[in-house]
Parts: structure tokens; C-alpha cells; sequence
């Protein structure tokens, strides 16, 4: 009988998918505002729909550019 072991590779935490649940939305949602002191109109303004509608597109995770890539 073949074993898997050599098939299966780890990833680490931080490339593991979080499942989307409406309440794991929520949650990040309303940490993004607190820690980045965001009004709570962000989350209804156009662009910031925009944004996460093209995000939830996504097969492969999103990959968000930093200061220098703009």
C-alpha cells in the first residue's frame, strides 16, 4: 500500500484560507475599521465595494500592493 506522506505538504498560517461565513466578514470588517480608525461609511462607500467585490473573484488569495507598488 503507497502512503501519502509524500503528497502532502504543510502550509503555514498565514497561507491557510479562512473560510467566508458572513460572521467571519463582520468580524474582519469591524476590526479593519477599529485598528485602522476608519469612519463606518467607509464600508458603504462605492470604491470600497468595488474593491471587495473584485476580491471575492479571487481563485488564488488577493495579494494587496504596499506604499511602494503605488
Amino acid at each position: 500500500q503507497q502512503q501519502i506522506d509524500a503528497h502532502l505538504t504543510e502550509r503555514k498560517l498565514s497561507e491557510r484560507t479562512i473560510p467566508y461565513t458572513h460572521q467571519n466578514f463582520r468580524k474582519a470588517a469591524i476590526e479593519w475599521l477599529v485598528t485602522t480608525d476608519q469612519p463606518i461609511q467607509a464600508l458603504e462607500h462605492p470604491k470600497f465595494k468595488e474593491m471587495i467585490d473584485v476580491a471575492s473573484r479571487a481563485t488564488q488569495g488577493v495579494r494587496i500592493p504596499g506604499r511602494k507598488a503605488t
